[in-house]
């Protein structure tokens, strides 16, 4: 099965800085977002899906028709738009080494900035391989424009080949997913679809159907402030406290760099301050509610702690809800899973259940009412100067989708 045009569509897209902006106050959070809306849009418009559109808050939707005579499931396929705020999507400019083989790669002029081969074992599969990377300076963008360039070309293939059968299909790209915005301003009634899958996961042959639990902790320390040379007794120091809040966490446990699997983590990512007031932030991940609690209290307990020893000042504890494991809806549905695994292996992989240690658009949405779990599109190092794809993974994902959808074709409708 043959993309043509899948490495031409994923680095045009790559090149368009979508990164998203947690403090912006509009939806989409950054121009930029929009600028592929439309071109994506355009895209559509021109391979035949010609209700293509972009609603009032940047969510690029479409719809291509089944061809069987009676009814089948409607199938959503999700992408999303923005990029990952933590490493800048300025100014990306992707690298094709087509052959590899199986050294380091040099992302730059700057011997030190290479991909190496020992700390990236997936590269060892990929020998003669075209990889793409960044250039070292910025994020690549795979996630999730690869995602994005696998449903383009696919449904353009399935258009192309009608022969094949398909469902009633639903393109959604939303926005805003890497500052878990993506669901917030769309229905399942907008989406239209029985069951969705989001195409935002990692290597070759990777099913997710499992996230963690999560929620974003905020402490608010209200300090005293006063003049330092008169303060004795007096001021209470909102960035000490908040210092020592956070300095109180475990040490050697409980954090991103010291857990893995499937353990949870609290994890501080924001911290400001004046000594009048100071605001910490803590995301919060457990596959399960109870796990999220347990932190949540030690987290409380740390503040009654401190509330304790400074009586003068007033702190505020805050939970967040933001997302849940979706395993507790796709357990009702293993159909979703099940045909999406039969998919990777007509495709000629080997399918791997996975839980991925964040959340995708799926997490959201399988509460709302949609179970979507998430299929690989072959990417890497998320989130990083030193992220990587291969061509050839993309085309297995965009080869997958088709299949998918001739798998769903075969099956009745949703009552």
């Amino acid at each position: 099965m043959k993309f043509p045009d899948l490495l031409e569509r994923f680095i045009y897209y790559a090149m368009i800085d979508t990164g998203s902006d947690e403090n912006s106050k509009t939806f989409p959070s950054t121009e930029g977002q929009a600028v592929l809306a439309e071109r994506l849009k355009a895209e559509l418009v021109e391979i035949g899906l010609s209700d293509a559109c972009i609603n009032e808050h940047g969510y690029v939707l479409a719809s291509l028709s089944s061809t069987n005579a009676g009814p089948t499931p409607a199938i959503a396929l999700i992408a999303h738009l923005d990029t990952s705020p933590d490493v800048s999507g300025h100014g990306v400019t992707p690298q094709v080494h087509r052959d590899y083989d199986g050294e380091d790669i040099s992302l730059s002029m700057d011997p030190e900035i290479i991909l190496a081969a020992d700390n990236n074992p997936p590269l060892k599969d990929k020998i003669g391989n075209t990889i793409i990377t960044t250039d070292g300076t910025t994020l690549l963008g795979a996630d999730d424009k690869a995602g994005i360039a696998e449903i383009m070309s696919a449904v353009k293939y399935l258009i192309s080949h009608p022969e094949i059968p398909r469902p009633h299909i639903r393109v959604i790209f939303t926005p805003d997913e890497e500052i878990g915005k993506s669901s917030d301003m769309i229905t399942t009634q907008e989406i239209g679809a029985d069951f969705g899958y989001t195409i935002d996961g990692g290597d070759a042959g990777e099913i997710e159907d499992e996230t963690f639990c999560a929620d974003t902790v905020k402490i608010i320390v209200k300090g005293v402030n006063v003049h330092p040379g008169y303060a004795k007794d007096r001021i209470a120091n909102a960035v000490k406290i908040a210092s020592e809040i956070i300095e109180n966490l475990p040490k050697g446990y409980l954090s991103p760099e010291t857990t893995e699997d499937r353990e949870g983590y609290i994890h501080p990512h924001h911290i400001s301050g004046t000594v009048e007031r100071a605001e910490i932030k803590m995301l919060i991940r457990d596959f399960t509610e109870q796990g999220l609690m347990e932190k949540e209290d030690f987290i409380s307990s740390l503040v009654h702690d401190a509330r304790r020893r400074h009586p003068l000042s007033d702190i505020v504890f805050e939970i967040e809800r933001s997302y849940r494991n979706m395993k507790q809806v796709l357990e009702s549905h293993p159909e979703v899973v099940e045909i999406a695994e039969e998919a990777i292996a007509r495709s000629g992989l080997t399918s791997a259940r996975t839980a991925v240690r964040g959340g995708t658009d799926g997490a959201r949405l399988c509460f709302m009412g949609l179970p979507t779990p998430n299929i690989f599109t072959g990417g890497h190092n998320f989130h990083s100067r030193y992220e990587w794809i291969s061509l050839e993974d993309m085309e297995k994902a965009a080869e997958v989708i088709v299949r998918l959808m001739e798998l769903w074709a075969s099956k009745a409708p949703v009552r």
